[in-house]
Formats: C-alpha cells, structure tokens, sequence
C-alpha cells in the first residue's frame, strides 16, 4: 500500500475542537505510454502494476489484439513511462490519432467507443447464472481487498471473479484504469475472461460497459450506479447488469434471467 499512499499535515476541525494530525491520501502519478517509439497516452494513475495498466489501456483501445503481438515490454518508473514494442509497428503507428492527456476520473474520449464499434460488439450469449448470495459474497470479499480505499477513501477498485470468489483484483485513482488494471494482468497471464464477472466500485457509463463487453463477460456489477445509456447497452448487447450492490439489496438493470433469486 506504500507505493499508493503517503502522509500529509492536516488540521482537523469539529464542532467541539480541532487538532493538527497527519492525514493518509492516494498518489497521483502521470504515467505516459509509448508505443513503438510514439506517445500515445499520458494517464493519471496510482503508481502500481504500471505495465498492466499500459497494456489493458492498448488492449481496451485495440491497438493490440495478441499476446505474441508485444516483442518488448519496459516500465521506467523515474521517467513516469511504459514501453512497449511490437512486431508490426508500422500498422499499429498507422492507427494511433494525436497524443492525448486523461484524468484520472473522465472518460477516455478515445477513437474507441463508435457507433459502429457498439453495432459491431457482438452480443453475450454466455448462459451462466449468478444467486444473489453469491453476489452479495463477491462484494463482501470485494470490499475486504480494497485496503487503499479503505485507508484514504480515494481509489477505484476493479476485480475478476467467477461466481465462487476474487480472480483479479486492483486500486487505481481512475476508475477506467483500475478496469483496465485488471485486464492488462488478464491480457499478460493468459488469464480467461469469459464466463467471468467483474466488479467496480465506480460508475457503469457506456465507455466501462463497451470495455467489459469487449471481453466477453456476461455479467457486470457495481456499488454505484449505472447511467442509462450503460443501461441501455446492456441490455442490447445481453449482458447483466447490477448496480447499487450495497449491504443486502441489488438493483437489476438488464438481463435479469441471469439471477437466480432464493435459489430459483
């Protein structure tokens, strides 16, 4: 957790008193990923699993497709840069547009994301079906493995998971890169997404829904809420998706017929 925090003076006030401590709080950490010799993005990000945070954004991006697509993978943590190679750069430098800069909290407003990229998602026909109690446990456990959350209040968290527990987990300031955390680690470990779940602590908008459908995962649950055009989305592209999974109560949003409630 040290890479991802540290300590600051505060002066804490209340009603009845005040007094002067120090405070825990994430670190903010503006990583650059490099592409075949070109800048392609600089993210605000937590300054942890540096590469499968590059990685998951080129994946999410498509900018790379195969695992034995990537000839060189370096992560320069005191320069704030990731590194990575290709075996056919040309093709790939051909599809980058201009250099962008993302804050941790906004969407990508990537090339990604298209009309033509939801006609073209193919839709989830995964017949896997989750209990409630299994998803109130994922979420308990969920819970439990945010410790930076815990401690400052300040990070997203993303996990993988199959009906029974925790896959993949990761923290990152941006919500979109705690997601694409997870699938960078996926993409580099050979780790199988589909019939999976994943859980976010953060908002679903269309841009976190398109990434998760891109990999196949027919059911997405989140502590907060959805907006509608995640709403909308899902259900299109037959994915179930929860919002709002918070002590014992869940909102359904889509596909409903993959919860199986009080054992039915």
């Amino acid at each position: 957790m040290e890479s991802k925090t540290g300590k600051v003076p505060i002066w804490r006030l209340t009603e009845e008193s005040s007094q002067h401590l120090e405070d825990v709080v994430v670190r903010e950490f503006p990583l650059t990923i490099i592409l075949n010799n070109q800048e392609v993005v600089t993210l605000l990000c937590s300054p942890k699993d540096l590469e499968y945070l590059a990685i998951g954004f080129l994946v999410s991006e498509g900018l790379i497709s195969h695992k034995d697509e990537i000839k060189k993978l370096t992560v320069d943590e005191p320069r704030g840069e990731v590194q990575v190679a290709t075996e056919d750069d040309k093709v790939l430098a051909n599809r980058l547009g201009a250099r962008r800069f993302i804050a941790s909290g906004g969407g990508r407003g990537a090339t990604a994301y298209s009309t033509t990229e939801v006609t073209n998602q193919t839709k989830i026909e995964s017949r896997i079906k989750i209990s409630t109690g299994e998803v109130f446990a994922l979420m308990d456990e969920f819970i439990q493995r945010s410790e930076v959350f815990r401690a400052t209040g300040g990070v997203h968290s993303a996990a993988l998971c199959d009906t029974r527990g925790i896959l993949v987990f990761n923290e990152d300031i941006g919500r979109h890169n705690a997601i694409d955390k997870i699938f960078g680690e996926c993409f580099l470990k050979d780790i199988a997404t589909d019939e999976r779940v994943v859980i976010t602590s953060g908002r679903i908008s269309s841009e976190i829904l398109l990434k998760v459908a891109k990999r196949n995962i027919p059911i997405l649950i989140s502590k907060s809420a959805p907006t509608d055009v995640g709403v909308s989305l899902a259900s299109d592209l037959g994915m179930t998706l929860l919002g709002f999974v918070r002590g014992k109560r869940i909102n359904v949003y889509a596909n409903d017929w993959r919860i199986a409630h009080h054992g039915k």
